[in-house]
């Protein structure tokens, strides 16, 4: 039995959950699941980014307490991970006074890598983060994530000695130390350190009141890198606890829009301090509305909570597990799912389920106790986290079972009274279907203890559909 850590990248809470929050956590989430049914000892990390000046302004605007908005909005997003069956260990919120605290020793303990210096260049307040030059004139001084233009500032903060690592973070990639999940991303950071200055870690207390104190200096406050980035250490109980149990972690979930700073901010932190780097890193991408980047000022955002609502859980976990790839942007329309719920989930494996069950319990068929293996191709693809191919593997199973249904025509074997045929065939058929359920328990870990349940003896079709077709 090993150890398995797990993380997500945490949201910031200045925003309702959205479906890239929602494809970090399922993600994560199968991942879990996958490696407890390996059986090994698994700790899934979950949380909230609830420092900064956008949260700050937004309280402000709604004129509210920013500690009251901030906890109310901690609560928003934790509803929403439960509603995705999410079954995360460790839970941390960054105004956490735990957090804060330990975020205050880990500036400490990288105090022989931070400098302070005047700043003068270009800054955008959507993304929190300071641009380089290069980047802005490639960008023609406008953010292409929040169509704003960049503001130009002039102040002193404190910053992190990128430089320090570059060549150690270049060799932990190629050497496959800290694996980079799609390949093609990989190559994308490898471009992007070499480009990569110092990053800015804190702000003026008087342009950010809203954070951490720098330890020593009360005019500064902490910015987002050490206070965000240190929750998957902090919540573990860095420093004060040994933490080599779980770290390095096994696999970090984030969308493309962070791996930048998970591959190359994240790692120099984690080197300054004397810890093992990440062992995967693994990059979604975006899922899109009718082909296109959503967005409020378009006005085709897709509210995830109100698809869960609608279509309930099973259905919304089969969608964007399967239908989306794993690491590529992918489109969703209302459309292709409900296409995919009614004529795969409910027709495929919900028809499946009760007419196998049907047959088996008018047959008056026992399954023996068998010892049910995951298929070496399945777990191949697990192990690479290309999740999307294996529920697509797992869907081609469902489907050849109906196939052989079709074939072998358990109904005439026991018309024709060849009772020994009709125990074969409704063995091979419910095992079939029994190592199936076993493959889709990451993925739709509902439906697969109803299933389960099911086909438990005495074996009893469902009284309902197992998915009502909408």
């Amino acid at each position: 039995m090993k150890n398995i850590y797990i993380t997500t990248a945490i949201p910031y809470v200045n925003g309702a959950p959205h479906l890239g929050h929602a494809m970090d956590y399922c993600l994560a989430d199968t991942c879990a699941r996958y490696q407890k049914m390996l059986g090994n000892n698994v700790r899934l990390q979950a949380g909230t980014d609830e420092h900064g000046g956008k949260i700050y302004q937004k309280a402000k605007d709604l004129d509210v307490p920013v500690e009251e908005y901030v906890k109310e909005n901690a609560e928003r997003f934790q509803d929403f991970i439960r509603q995705l069956g999410v079954e995360y260990t460790d839970y941390v919120r960054t105004t956490d006074s735990d957090h804060e605290r330990r975020c205050q020793e880990i500036w400490n303990k990288l105090k022989d890598h931070i400098y302070l210096e005047k700043y003068e260049g270009w800054y955008c307040a959507g993304c929190e983060r300071f641009v380089t030059d290069k980047e802005y004139e490639e960008n023609h001084g406008i953010c292409p994530d929040h169509q704003k233009s960049y503001e130009h500032l002039e102040e002193e903060n404190y910053y992190l000695r990128l430089s320090d690592f570059k060549d150690e973070i270049v060799r932990a990639i190629e050497s496959g130390e800290m694996e980079i999940a799609p390949y093609y991303r990989r190559r994308e950071i490898l471009k992007l350190i070499a480009d990569s200055p110092d990053v800015s870690i804190s702000r003026p207390r008087e342009q950010l009141t809203w954070g951490v104190p720098v330890p020593g200096d009360e005019s500064q406050v902490m910015y987002v890198w050490i206070d965000a980035l240190s929750n998957y250490i902090t919540v573990l109980g860095y420093p004060e606890k040994d933490i080599a149990d779980f770290w390095p972690a096994y696999a970090q979930f984030v969308g493309k829009d962070i791996l930048r700073f998970h591959a190359i901010i994240w790692p120099a932190m984690l080197m300054g301090l004397g810890l093992p780097l990440p062992r995967h890193l693994i990059s979604h991408g975006m899922v899109l509305a009718d082909g296109q980047k959503m967005s409020k000022s378009i006005g085709n955002v897709v509210d995830p909570v109100e698809v869960l609502n609608r279509h309930g859980l099973d259905a919304f976990r089969y969608y964007f597990l399967r239908h989306v790839d794993t690491f590529a942007d992918a489109d969703y329309t209302a459309e292709k799912f409900e296409d995919a719920y009614n004529n795969e989930l409910a027709n495929d494996l919900g028809n499946l389920v009760q007419r196998l069950a049907t047959l088996a319990k008018k047959n008056n068929f026992e399954m023996d106790e068998v010892e049910l293996e995951l298929p070496a191709e399945y777990k191949q693809l697990m192990d690479s986290f290309e999740f999307s191919k294996a529920f697509d593997y797992v869907w081609d199973k469902v489907q050849n079972i109906n196939r052989r249904i079709d074939e072998e025509k358990p109904w005439s074997l026991a018309k024709n009274g060849e009772s020994e045929k009709l125990k074969k065939c409704l063995t091979g058929l419910t095992n079939e279907l029994l190592t199936v359920n076993m493959m889709l328990a990451p993925f739709l870990p509902t439906a697969s203890e109803k299933i389960k349940a099911i086909f438990t003896n005495p074996i009893e079709p469902p009284e309902q559909p197992l998915f009502p077709k909408s």
